[in-house]
């Protein structure tokens, strides 16, 4: 699975020449990154949040052992999905009945991992778009909500149903808020990475130890909650002046760079000699074989890998993203 993602990791890293960017107490790196299984929840904004997310688990030697929620129907999609079913990755339906089974059963083996784990989780469920939010300030006016300018109104059920198993094994909670400049010449997204445009990654941490996350679950829900006003406190900052702790009231943590690791141009090498340049050998010879047979297998195999590339990149796309949330949700307590 490491080798599989590092191919992405190359994408990020060394195609694109992306940066990140940590706000992270150095006390808290120094002590616990790379060293603990970590739940980490995480603002779904950007089409290539997830990816970045690989990036930062590869900088800290973690990034076989990252594992997400996930929409079930990714398992099913060559290579990628396969590989997030194959190492673990916790899938939903989004029926709450099913998915809480799903989720009890998988984080107690995962937290039983013997090597420290990440899991990545989104309380937003779906990512931030315009009508998306429309509906998220909906439902927060009508039961007397917060109402959030820059994420959607966090679903809590999920959340709330992850903690019990992760009691007394996960020692801590990650609450991550990624951000990119508005005025960045080019936009957060795949197609723009695929191009070999750079961008630049702001992300800030804070590990909260999961003993100070409260018991009850109004409790849970109200706690959650809070970290995402104070979430949206650090984004409208850094909108407005492009540093979270202008305005947001947040104390101050200096920003870092973690240098990225030269693995991924060794395993990217490693692959295109051994399969790549083999592969486009063959289909050369079938493309210029003379018999229309050969001829129409190669040009199949060729449509058939640019049609799943485009899926996979679709995916990922905002305007292309799934209708969950832009109708006004059910209530979550």
């Amino acid at each position: 699975m490491y080798f599989i993602f590092l191919e992405l990791v190359f994408l990020g890293d060394w195609w694109s020449g992306t940066n990140v960017i940590f706000y992270i107490d150095r006390g808290d790196y120094d002590k616990y990154w790379g060293k603990e299984h970590a739940y980490c929840v995480m603002n779904h904004t950007y089409e290539i949040d997830w990816l970045i997310g690989w990036m930062i688990a590869d900088r800290v030697h973690l990034l076989g052992n990252c594992k997400a929620y996930a929409k079930k129907v990714i398992q099913y999609i060559p290579v990628l999905g396969w590989s997030w079913k194959f190492s673990e990755f916790v899938f939903l339906e989004r029926d709450f009945k099913k998915d809480k089974e799903v989720i009890n059963k998988q984080i107690v083996e995962l937290a039983e991992h013997p090597d420290p784990m990440w899991l990545l989780f989104f309380p937003e469920g779906t990512r931030f778009a315009p009508n998306k939010h429309e509906a998220s300030l909906e439902f927060a006016q009508k039961h007397n909500l917060p109402q959030l300018k820059y994420h959607l109104l966090p679903r809590t059920r999920g959340f709330i149903a992850s903690l019990p198993p992760m009691k007394g094994k996960v020692p801590a909670l990650y609450d991550i808020e990624l951000a990119f400049r508005e005025d960045a010449p080019d936009k957060p997204t795949i197609t723009n990475m695929l191009f070999g445009k750079p961008l630049t990654a702001h992300i800030y941490f804070k590990r909260i130890p999961l003993e100070d996350i409260p018991e009850g679950e109004a409790e849970q829900e109200k706690f959650l909650r809070d970290r995402f006003v104070l979430r949206d406190k650090l984004k409208e900052s850094f909108v407005k002046t492009g540093d979270f702790f202008a305005t947001s009231g947040v104390p101050r943590v200096e920003p870092f760079e973690v240098p990225k690791r030269f693995y991924p141009v060794v395993n990217i090498i490693f692959w295109l000699t051994f399969t790549l340049i083999p592969i486009s050998y063959y289909l050369v010879k079938l493309l210029f074989s003379g018999e229309l047979l050969y001829f129409s297998i190669g040009a199949g195999i060729i449509g058939s890998f640019f049609l799943l590339m485009n899926k996979t990149v679709g995916m990922s796309e905002i305007k292309k993203g799934s209708s969950y949330g832009a109708t006004t949700p059910k209530k979550t307590s």
